[in-house]
């Protein structure tokens, strides 16, 4: 188990420590969960009010918060606190030491200093696995692959040929880089070719062969990157796939082939990028966006969840909606949509006053009617 002093903490967090007493701290948690010896995270309003009911003596706090009787540390940045004490206290799963026996390594592989290979593990013909990296239980890295330095595949990741990937990765459970792309064609125009042209469809019914296109380009995936659980990157059809340095990508993500991501982007659960996008650098794509092909996304971006993402957009655009639209429009259209909700509301407030007045109108034309006869014989 490992224990920490209030002073150790404070120094890694980077914080002011205004202590109370002396505390072994053995774990961090919310301050509901937190006993004796459990440094209690109260990073917002909330878990400053769950202090008076938990049993922990110290806590990390925001700049400013000072509790009498209680060990605190302030820090200016409390998530980025939590994450040096979460490292802190983190345990790496348990790897083998070495080349398990059941572990399958082609002769032409070449294999660096302090590698890790977990049980059936199978490296490929001509694959190149760099130094100090460790690739746990199942995982494939296919022929003439190359994997830099220091990264660390969990169980069950498939890399397929050619595939390169940089130093300090992490792939998650499941991850596939450089799965064919999804690309057919037929031998005349079909239905989408002639709704992206017309804008309608024509004809139909009509049965084609749908021809495969493989894909001979690959997966290119930058230094210091991070790809969550059964998340897919399809490698390209000519040119190569390409995730750019930094860049953190979460579970269940689909990139498809020919995309080009840039640096330091963050991209969210269940996003789906179609072929050919460009997306630039710093870029955040929040959780089941979907972008359509060929589209580029300019530096800086956001996309909200759930948006709809039809074509391109400059840099430092904040986009939402489905179709996505810049955020100021966004808000433009749900105020119209207020707006025309409240005229509604007027109307069938109103409606009775005008149906009584339409008919005293129609009574009074038809009085007038009958009159004009009357006078007329």
């Amino acid at each position: 188990m490992k224990t920490f002093s209030l002073e150790q903490i404070a120094q890694v967090a980077g914080g002011m420590l205004t202590k109370a007493k002396d505390v072994a701290i053995t774990k961090i948690a919310p301050p509901l969960l937190a006993d004796e010896n459990t440094l209690a995270l109260a990073l917002g309003e909330d878990e400053i009010t769950n202090l008076s009911k938990t049993k922990a003596q110290a806590a990390l706090v925001p700049l400013g918060v000072n509790i009498d009787g209680f060990s605190t540390i302030e820090v200016e940045r409390p998530r980025l606190a939590m994450m040096k004490l979460i490292t802190m206290f983190y345990e790496e799963p348990n790897v083998n030491s070495g080349i398990h026996p059941t572990a399958t390594i082609a002769s032409t592989a070449k294999i660096g200093q302090n590698v890790s290979l977990g049980a059936n593990v199978v490296i490929a013909e001509h694959a190149i696995i760099g130094d100090n990296t460790k690739i746990l239980a199942n995982g494939y890295v296919g022929n003439g692959a190359k994997i830099g330095s220091d990264c660390f595949f969990h169980p069950g990741v498939n890399i397929g040929d050619r595939v390169q990937v940089g130093n300090k990765v992490i792939l998650h459970h499941g991850v596939s880089l450089g799965a064919d792309g999804f690309s057919f064609v037929t031998e005349n125009p079909n239905n989408i070719e002639q709704a992206r042209k017309d804008g309608e469809i024509k004809e139909g019914n009509t049965e084609q062969v749908i021809f495969k296109i493989p894909s001979i380009g690959s997966v290119i995936i930058g230094n210091n990157v991070e790809i969550g659980a059964n998340t897919c990157i399809d490698r390209g059809t000519i040119e190569n796939t390409i995730v750019g340095d930094n860049t953190k990508i979460d579970n269940l993500v689909m990139i498809g082939h020919n995309c080009r991501i840039g640096k330091g982007c963050m991209i969210v659960s269940q996003v789906g990028i179609a072929g050919s996008c460009v997306i630039g650098d710093r870029v955040v794509i929040a959780g089941q966006a979907g972008l359509a092909d060929h589209i580029s996304i300019g530096d800086d971006t956001i996309i909200a969840a759930q948006a709809g993402v039809s074509k391109s957009f400059p840099a430092k655009s904040i986009v939402v909606g489905s179709p996505a639209v810049p955020r100021k429009e966004f808000i433009k259209q749900l105020k119209i949509l207020k707006d025309a909700g409240d005229l509604i509301s007027k109307f069938k407030k109103y409606e009775p006053l005008l149906k009584s007045f339409e008919e005293g109108v129609n009574e009074g034309v038809n009085e007038g009617v009958t009159e004009a006869a009357t006078t007329k014989v």
